[in-house]
């Protein structure tokens, strides 16, 4: 399959099966566009009849043709599946979300874990689980050096201290079994102080903070309890710990809701604050007037591209950013199999409640149905892991004929559940977004390649 669509001033072509990305002439784009499979030379031919002459057809054909046949234009499936089958996968575990905190200070709108609760009641997890949980993922994450172990919540700030017990009993074990730790906390900063930005600063690999953009967006959807917005609160911590990160991996996390489709605002905004790394996302859910109806899309779909415009701008300048989905990776990205098989939820990737139960990522957990296991006793729901490991492209029929499916990998499986009741059946509104998304990332990378920047 073949995805064709023009975008500021660049004719783009994306074969589906393969993932190859062309930039075309406008000729190219016209013989193309539409087409499901290689057209015939008449066929093609008859489409731009009169527009261009023999000769420029003639060239623009047979490239077309030679393309086809090295596999990057109306590419197989079956090339596809050959290419996965190859590899085994592996198994064995690479992460934790550790749920260290099942409360939080704030009360977002939007907030999937029912304002940090998860449904499941306030609680913050023990010492003991938090550390018998790294035991566990060193444990069951063999031919593994690199592991990996998110902080999360509600808020984990609210439970510091087993925050860095956490931490510190990891660099122990490294020293014993010769792991590596990658460590990542998820926050929404209101709670830094000097000490906790310090000891991130020092122990964190990475950490990513919630802000929404403008003042008057942020603190209509994440406030206290009182009502009382956190803009004012987080805005100067926030900038007082990247500066003291030291080139170390942080991002700016945000959502837009239905009340800022006008969200390039909101970027440019966190952008202007002095965050150069930054990721502004589309609430998911529904039942109320913070979330999407089907009459928003095309005022989002249009706003994207307006964003990528104004990210452009800034490509060459001291105000340059980065925006987490325009950069997707197109010479040294994920491996073709990772690509295919995703995130690795339920099986490469858990997480851990509390209580030290198990489920197969951070957005199941308070769902009893989704519990797979604990850390003192490991797997129990094997057939659950088995539905989430063989959950791939191939086992969706919207992803197999989808021109996107190796740029999205099919998905979040919970945003699907959900939204459709089912792991297998992709959510609709956010497949059109991430579609729209991939576009202004392709463009804008031709533009980066075509302008050397």
């Amino acid at each position: 399959m073949i995805h064709t669509y023009s975008l500021n001033g660049y004719n783009i072509a994306i074969d589906g099966n393969s993932g190859s990305i062309h930039v075309l002439d406008d000729i190219t784009c016209e013989i193309l566009k539409d087409e499901n499979e290689l057209p015939l030379q008449v066929n093609a031919q008859e489409k731009v009849r009169g527009k261009y002459s023999a000769d420029e057809f003639s060239e623009a054909y047979n490239e077309i043709k030679s393309l086809h046949e090295q596999g990057m234009l109306f590419s197989s499936e079956e090339s596809l599946v050959s290419a996965v089958n190859s590899k085994q996968m592996n198994t064995s575990l690479k992460a934790l979300c550790l749920h260290v905190s099942h409360d939080c200070n704030l009360r977002c709108e939007y907030c999937f874990a029912s304002s940090g609760d998860y449904n499941s009641g306030r609680k913050l997890m023990s010492r003991d689980v938090a550390l018998k949980s790294v035991d566990y993922l060193v444990a069951n994450s063999a031919g593994r050096h690199n592991i990996e172990i998110d902080l999360f919540g509600g808020e984990p700030l609210m439970n510091f201290d087993v925050v860095k017990d956490v931490v510190v009993y990891g660099r122990q074990i490294e020293k014993i079994t010769g792991k590596h730790f990658y460590f990542t906390i998820t926050t929404n900063g209101t709670l830094f102080d000097k000490d906790k930005i310090d000891f991130i600063n020092d122990n964190m690999d990475n950490v990513v903070i919630s802000i929404d953009g403008r003042k008057e967006i942020h603190d209509t959807v994440r406030h206290d309890r009182a009502g009382h917005g956190s803009y004012d609160k987080i805005m100067p911590l926030a900038k007082e710990l990247i500066a003291g990160r030291n080139g170390k991996s942080y991002f700016i996390r945000g959502t837009f809701t239905a009340r800022n489709k006008d969200f390039s605002k909101d970027v440019m905004h966190l952008a202007d604050m002095g965050f150069k790394e930054i990721s502004v996302e589309p609430v998911v859910g529904s039942g109320s007037n913070l979330y999407f109806k089907e009459s928003d899309i095309p005022d989002i779909l249009k706003e994207y591209e307006n964003l990528a415009l104004q990210y452009i701008e800034r490509l060459s300048d001291e105000r340059k950013f980065r925006f987490y989905h325009f950069n997707i990776n197109i010479y040294d990205g994920p491996c073709l199999f990772k690509r295919v098989t995703a995130c690795g939820a339920g099986y490469e990737y858990v997480a851990v409640s509390p209580g030290g139960k198990l489920y197969p990522c951070h957005q199941f957990v308070g769902q009893d149905e989704f519990v797979i296991g604990d850390v003192f006793t490991g797997i129990s729901n094997h057939k659950m892991c088995g539905e989430f490991m063989k959950n791939n492209i191939f086992a969706k029929e919207k992803c197999r004929n989808c021109w996107a499916k190796l740029f999205c990998s099919g998905g979040c499986h919970a945003n699907a559940y959900f939204s459709n009741g089912s792991i297998t059946q992709p959510n609709e509104l956010s497949c059109t977004l991430q579609k729209k998304r991939i576009e202004c990332a392709i463009m804008i990378q031709a533009l980066m390649a075509a302008k050397e920047i």
